[in-house]
């Protein structure tokens, strides 16, 4: 298997050097070359495995050849071994036909730990072979910086710098990030939005100089071993309650679409899945944009579920590039006509056959609290404010008699506890591992808005190491 850029006009390249590339060099996403198939037959023969043999079977496609299996099968053994629940993503059931996956049973309480404790160790296992460095480079809005300083800590061939907006991320996630004492993390608090930040990460990667002397690679989901990691959890899911015999409707609070996107490619795998059920906070882009079939940026507003508070979705591009009929250049195009006057339409028939896939609705924070209230009254179950408006999201779907509606939680109550708090009355508890998390000692660096500051600090860091 090969993958290519949704923008055209960088080389194909084998899974390794994906991994190790994070964005393509034309400012894309790469994608495979195709999709792997499964017939209902293959579906139904991956019933009763475990989920570490299941993300042997639905990944190893996607490497093409270039990891053995049997080290493969270790990477994954060794990724999920220290998750808090043996059946690594457990499903409760909220009502008939209406279920929640529980995502944050790993070692950083988020749906993140489950592609990147396996990034993780792809990293390790690719840069040894090469014999390379590689330093990551990573946006956060709140979640995938703590599960990327957790898989990359202590990795010799790796440094890692993560971006996260100052101020707009909850003090749980932005602890979990800033007291790591590993000498190869490094945070940087940036004065702006998550979207700054990713526009920043981007903007590294597009300066080929820059790129090249550190090496970089990247952890957000711009990078696709991110997205293939993920499609693992809706096979897991769907199997547990009945797939292939079933049919599914999956609900995702999104914010950069490539959690409700690795499920879309689980689709295009053969997975029966009908539609898929957005959430939205106030930062309501992707639902504006299914209502309406106008893409259009407005600023970012601070919310109660700050790891959705983006209006540049990126792994949109990605969907985009398949309703282009993967044509690079068009998709280059339009992406570069949308950053240029903020919003764009692309064309009524490419609405009409994306709101088939998709549908989505927004909740704002009143919304979210009385919800979280409501349910812990009634149910005794207790979200967060994301996984809760996954769970609205999809309670405004009706599932047709011979289908599942499963919501995604993609995080723990505890990581957002003063909104939980003011919902429910109940301060929801950290695991005991993380129960001193608020007196260990912080370590980051606040810095502007600003490429080139926040490069020569960068730049910085890694020449005072490269001579110690």
């Amino acid at each position: 298997m090969k993958y290519i850029s949704t923008r055209g006009s960088a080389p194909e390249l084998a899974f390794d050097d994906v991994l190790l590339a994070g964005l393509a060099r034309d400012g894309g996403l790469y994608v495979p070359d195709s999709w792997p198939k499964m017939s209902k037959a293959d579906v139904r023969n991956l019933q009763g495995l475990t989920y570490q043999e299941l993300a042997v079977r639905v990944i190893m496609p996607f490497l093409g050849g270039s990891i053995s299996e049997d080290e493969f099968s270790q990477m994954v053994s060794d990724s999920y071994a220290h998750f808090d629940h043996p059946a690594v993503a457990p499903l409760k059931q909220l009502a008939p036909g209406q279920w929640v996956a529980e995502l944050f049973h790993g070692p950083t309480l988020a749906f993140k730990d489950y592609p990147l404790q396996l990034v993780g160790q792809l990293f390790d296992h690719v840069l040894k072979k090469k014999g390379e460095k590689a330093t990551i480079i990573g946006a956060t809005s709140g979640d995938t910086g703590s599960a990327a300083i957790e898989a990359c800590r202590d990795r010799d061939a790796i440094e890692i710098f993560i971006l996260h907006p100052k101020g707009r991320v909850s003090d749980v996630q932005r602890r979990q990030m800033t007291t790591v004492a590993s000498e190869n993390v490094h945070n940087i608090a940036l004065e702006g939005t998550f979207d700054d930040c990713q526009d920043m990460v981007k903007a590294m990667f597009v300066d080929e100089n820059f790129r090249d002397r550190h090496n970089l690679s990247a952890v957000n989901s711009i990078n696709w071993a991110r997205i293939m990691a993920q499609i693992v959890y809706y096979f897991w899911t769907a199997l547990s309650l009945g797939a292939p015999d079933r049919k599914f409707i999956y609900a995702v609070p999104t914010g950069n679409f490539g959690n409700v996107y690795a499920g879309y490619v689980a689709r295009k795998m053969g997975l029966p899945i009908s539609k898929f059920v957005v959430g939205s906070n106030a930062n309501d882009i992707l639902t504006r944009f299914f209502d309406s079939g106008e893409m259009a940026m407005s600023p970012v507003k601070p919310t109660l579920s700050p790891s959705m508070d983006i209006q540049i979705s990126s792994n949109f591009e990605r969907l985009l590039f398949e309703h282009y009929r993967r044509d690079g250049a068009a998709v280059a195009k339009v992406l570069d006509k949308f950053r240029r006057d903020g919003k764009i339409n692309f064309g009524q028939s490419r609405w009409r056959a994306m709101r088939k896939n998709f549908e989505s609705y927004r909740f704002g924070d009143n919304a979210t609290k009385d919800f979280i209230g409501e349910l812990f009254r009634t149910t005794g179950e207790l979200l967060d404010p994301h996984s809760a408006i996954g769970v609205m999201a999809g309670q405004q779907t009706v599932p047709a008699d011979d289908e599942v509606l499963i919501a995604l939680a993609t995080a723990h109550p505890a990581k957002f506890p003063a909104a939980v708090e003011e919902a429910s009355g109940i301060v929801p508890a950290l695991p005991q591992r993380l129960t001193d998390l608020f007196d260990r000692e912080e370590r980051l660096h606040t810095l502007p808005n600003d490429i080139g500051q926040v490069c020569s600090y960068i730049d910085s860091k890694l020449l005072k190491k490269a001579a110690a």
